[in-house]
C-alpha cells in the first residue's frame, strides 16, 4: 500500500499579514512575469512551504493558459489557500498596489508637465524604439512556447497577416481556436472551410467599418470618453491576455489608438514605463486611462483588466485544474494562444513603423532598434529591460533631439 505525500498547507496568517506579505512582494516585482513568478516560488514554495512543488507547477500550467497576468493571478490564488476569498482579494490588491499607485503618479506628471515631455521628445522616442524591440522579443519568447507544431505555426501566420489587413480581433481569435481543434480531431477540410468562413466574416466587417486599424490609421471618434468606455476597453483586454501581460497590448492599442484617443508614441511611453516600475506589465493600461480620461479613467481601466485575473481565481478556485483537464478544451486554448502570437507580431509592425514615421532619423531609430532588441535578446538579468529603455532614451537625447 502506498502512503500518499501530504500536502503542506500554508502557516495561520492575519488578513493583515496575508496583505502586507504580498504587498512586500509588489514592492519588489521587477523584472516582468519570470522573475515575480520566480520570487513568489522561492518564498512561498522553497522557503515557507506554502505548497508542494509539484502542485505549484501543475497550478502554474493552469493558469499560463488562461487569461490574465499569471503573477498576480498565482497571487490570489496563494491568498486563498491562506484565507480564503477575502485572502485572495487582499492577495491580488497588495501586489498591485505599488505599481498602481507609480503609475498614477507617472500618469499625471505626463499629462501635467506635458510641455517638459515635449522638450525630451528625442529621448522618448528612443526609448519608443527600444520597446517595439522589446515587445519583438516577447514575441519570439512567448511563440517558442506556444508554436509546438506546424499547424500552430499555420493559425499564427494567418493571424498575423489576417490582423496587418484590418480583420477584427475577435474573428481571428474565434478561428484560430475553431481550427485548430478540427485539425486535432483529422478534420482539415472543415478547418480550411472555417477559415475561408472567417475571411468573408472579415472582409464583411472591415467594409462595415469595424475592422481593426492599420498601420496606425486612426478611426473616426466623437464624444468624450468616460470611465465605463475605460473599463470596457480595459476588460476586454485582461480576457483575452492568453500567454503572459504583452499579449494586452493589441486590443488596448486597438481600442485607445485606434480610436484617435491617444497616439503611438504615448501608448509606448506607458509600456515604457511600466517596464521600469515594480508592477505586473498590464500596468501600462493606468497610464493608458489616465492619458485619455484623467484619474477617473486610470482607475475604471486598471480594475477591468485585472478583474479577469480576480475572477478566474476566485470564483473557480476549486475547478481549475479540472477545467484544463479537457483536451478539446486544451486545443482550442492553444488556437487561440497561437492566434494572439500574430497579433502581437502584427501589432509589433504597426507600433514599429508608427515610431519611424515620427523619428527625425529613420536611420537612429532603427539602430536604438536593432541594439536595444540584441541587448534583449542576449540579457537575460531581470533588470535588461529598464537598463535597456534608460540607454535608448539617452541615445535618442543625443540623436534625435
Amino acid at each position: 500500500m502506498t502512503v500518499r505525500e501530504i500536502e503542506p498547507v500554508p502557516p495561520a496568517l492575519s488578513l493583515a499579514a496575508v496583505f502586507l506579505r504580498f504587498l512586500r512582494f509588489g514592492l519588489l516585482a521587477f523584472g516582468g512575469p519570470v522573475a515575480q513568478i520566480a520570487m513568489i516560488r522561492r518564498e512561498l514554495v522553497d522557503q515557507d512551504g506554502w505548497m508542494s512543488s509539484a502542485r505549484f507547477n501543475r497550478l502554474l500550467a493552469v493558469l499560463q493558459v488562461l487569461p490574465g497576468p499569471e503573477a498576480h493571478e498565482l497571487c490570489v490564488h496563494m491568498g486563498m489557500r491562506a484565507r480564503g476569498r477575502i485572502g485572495g482579494l487582499l492577495a491580488g490588491l497588495g501586489f498591485m498596489l505599488p505599481g498602481l499607485i507609480l503609475m498614477l503618479g507617472i500618469g499625471w506628471a505626463y499629462v501635467a508637465l506635458s510641455p517638459v515631455v515635449g522638450l525630451l521628445a528625442g529621448a522618448f522616442l528612443g526609448v519608443q524604439a527600444a520597446v517595439v524591440a522589446v515587445i519583438v522579443r516577447a514575441v519570439c519568447k512567448i511563440g517558442s512556447h506556444i508554436l509546438e507544431d506546424r499547424w500552430l505555426w499555420a493559425v499564427a501566420v494567418v493571424g498575423f497577416a489576417a490582423t496587418l489587413a484590418g480583420a477584427a480581433f475577435w474573428i481571428v481569435l474565434a478561428a484560430g481556436g475553431a481550427a485548430y481543434v478540427l485539425v486535432r480531431a483529422g478534420r482539415v477540410a472543415l478547418a480550411v472551410g472555417v477559415v475561408a468562413l472567417a475571411v468573408v466574416a472579415a472582409l464583411a466587417m472591415h467594409g462595415l467599418g469595424d475592422g481593426g486599424p492599420v498601420f496606425g490609421q486612426a478611426l473616426a471618434q466623437g464624444g468624450d470618453v468616460g470611465a465605463a468606455a475605460m473599463f470596457w476597453t480595459g476588460l476586454k483586454a485582461g480576457l483575452l491576455t492568453f500567454g503572459g501581460a504583452y499579449t494586452a497590448i493589441p486590443y488596448v492599442r486597438a481600442d485607445t489608438v485606434g480610436r484617435g484617443l491617444i497616439d503611438d508614441g504615448a501608448f509606448l511611453d506607458g509600456i515604457a514605463f511600466a517596464g521600469v516600475i515594480p508592477a505586473p506589465l498590464v500596468i501600462f493600461c493606468t497610464f493608458v486611462g489616465f492619458v485619455v480620461a484623467g484619474w477617473g479613467g486610470a482607475l475604471a481601466m486598471t480594475a477591468g483588466v485585472f478583474a479577469p485575473a480576480f475572477a478566474f481565481s476566485m470564483i473557480f478556485y476549486e475547478r481549475l485544474e479540472a477545467v484544463v483537464e479537457d483536451r478539446r478544451l486544451h486545443d482550442g486554448l492553444a488556437g487561440v494562444a497561437a492566434a494572439v502570437v500574430g497579433i502581437i507580431a502584427a501589432t509589433s509592425v504597426e507600433l514599429g513603423w508608427a515610431t519611424l514615421q515620427r523619428a527625425p532619423s529613420m536611420a537612429a531609430a532603427a539602430a536604438i532598434f536593432a541594439g536595444a532588441l540584441a541587448v534583449a535578446w542576449a540579457w537575460k538579468s531581470r533588470y535588461a529591460v529598464p537598463a535597456v529603455l534608460a540607454a535608448a532614451a539617452v541615445m535618442g537625447w543625443g540623436v534625435m533631439r
